[in-house]
């Protein structure tokens, strides 16, 4: 086995360690040139009842601790979609907007190997740039890749 299939192993070990102790993993995927980071969940699908998550634009720390809330807030309850959504940080509103898994082939992959063959949804994370607009606001100013359809 060479170096780089002995680390994903390694890695994948993590995220199936984190899922049975907590509940889900996050991953973050950091900037680069040319290259908006984001950060995602698995295991929250399968162990409460509610959608992945998904967020793009944000750095890990503050993507792992929206994940967190999210878990929190809504697991094994009815999450709101496309709705404007005050409480989950005290930094700004959102929306949960839905995500075809399709759109994502390229960017879910910790989820796409847990799950295998099984069910999962994702929600994507919605928020607003440094002015409060929304991205479909013609002002909206940050890169955020959307990979829903938002519409408010």
């Amino acid at each position: 086995m060479d170096i780089s299939e002995e680390k994903k192993n390694e890695y994948f070990k993590t995220v199936n360690e984190n899922i049975k102790t907590k509940g889900f993993h996050t991953t973050a995927v950091l900037e680069d040139v040319d290259f908006t980071p984001f950060a995602y969940s698995t295991g929250i699908f399968e162990n409460f009842e509610i959608p992945e998550l998904i967020i793009s634009g944000l750095g890990p720390n503050f993507s792992g601790e929206l994940i967190e809330n999210y878990v929190e807030k809504y697991k094994f309850n009815k999450v709101p979609i496309n709705t404007k959504i005050e409480n989950l940080t005290d930094r700004f509103p959102i929306f949960f907007i839905e995500v075809e898994n399709e759109n994502l082939v390229e960017n879910v992959l910790s989820s796409i190997k847990f799950y295998e063959n099984r069910e999962y949804k994702y929600l994507q994370l919605i928020f607003p740039d440094l002015n409060l607009y929304f991205p479909t606001n013609p002002n909206y100013d940050y890169d955020q890749k959307i990979f829903g359809e938002f519409k408010i």
